[in-house]
């Protein structure tokens, strides 16, 4: 695959809404060529423990991040026209669409493909299908896990190899 957008979000707590990062990687020509990075202020507004012990995200850190609207009218121009890849597209592609519900947003209905489903037909014998051991797999040594645009990374050079 040569042109897609690998795209990864973190949420604050359980609800699929409550977007608080997000991270875009582009790539065209098998090459990146651009990448997008943003807070997001979560929708509902709160961390649960589990989550900011996986991303170490706090309140203090979105308190003045902009919503949702505001940071996909950025996204919306970078990724026109591409299918949109994550490592677990049921999460990412869930909470897209949430966040999309939330603040009454038409979904654009993108072409939505998956790392993590791919990476189990393509090694079935790896010892667990997470983000990072199939970057490892791809070559690739994913620093920064959990932060979205680190992972998007990793997923986008994923997808470079196995879609």
């Amino acid at each position: 695959m040569k042109d897609f957008a690998a795209i990864d979000f973190e949420t604050a707590n359980n609800e699929r809404t409550s977007v608080c990062s997000v991270g875009v990687i582009i790539v065209r020509n098998g090459e990146i060529v651009d990448s997008f990075y943003s807070l997001i202020q979560p929708e509902p507004n709160y961390y649960n423990y589990w989550c900011t012990q996986v991303h170490g995200l706090k309140e203090e850190d979105t308190e003045d991040a902009p919503i949702f609207p505001e940071v996909w009218k950025q996204i919306a121009s970078l990724i026109e026209g591409l299918p949109l890849v994550a490592h677990n597209k049921a999460f990412d592609g869930s909470c897209l669409r949430a966040a999309f519900r939330c603040y009454q947003m038409d979904y654009p209905e993108y072409s939505f493909l998956c790392t993590l489903t791919a990476s189990r037909k393509v090694f079935p014998d790896l010892e667990n299908h997470q983000l990072h051991t199939v970057a490892h797999e791809c070559g690739y040594v994913l620093e920064n896990h959990h932060h979205a645009l680190a992972d998007a990374e990793a997923c986008a050079w994923i997808a470079k190899e196995i879609l």
